[in-house]
């Protein structure tokens, strides 16, 4: 059974990496510290939302055993960590 837990919170994000598609170079969040603890992720699926001239990105990212959501507010270069699902 999977466990969910909403976390809602500012994190660092203390390392990216570059994924490329065709057309572009995509930037996915590395690493995040969040706790005094490290989260290092090992790929992700990135979704971007435009509201009005507001652009976020809700990254859903995986270190092998749990999955993490993470939101970027590109305006007020942010970081929150929404969820933690461990499976």
């Amino acid at each position: 059974m999977k466990k969910l837990e909403v976390i809602d919170k500012e994190v660092i994000v203390t390392a990216v990496y570059f994924g490329k598609n065709k057309q572009t170079i995509k930037t996915f969040p590395k690493s995040i510290e969040y706790d005094d603890t490290t989260y290092t992720f090992s790929e992700g699926l990135r979704l971007v939302i435009q509201k009005g001239q507001e652009f976020i990105n809700i990254f859903d990212m995986t270190d092998g055993s749990a999955h993490y959501r993470l939101r970027n507010d590109v305006s007020n270069r942010s970081w929150k960590l929404l969820s933690i699902t461990q499976n």
